[in-house]
């Protein structure tokens, strides 16, 4: 029975754990880039457009 009640927490946990990864990942990733590219094209005329 105790195996049981671990395997049901487990899957109902797992995907909440696996979402909130994939979020910070996806934020990490999101301003990591963001950062790269306004330090590549710094002195450009369109990142004031682009803001």
């Amino acid at each position: 029975m105790p195996g049981a009640i671990a395997i049901i927490i487990a899957l109902l946990v797992f995907p909440v754990i696996a979402i909130m990864g994939s979020v910070t990942i996806a934020g990490l990733l999101g301003f990591l880039l963001n950062r790269d590219g306004q330090q590549r094209h710094e002195g450009s005329e369109l990142l004031d457009v682009n803001t």
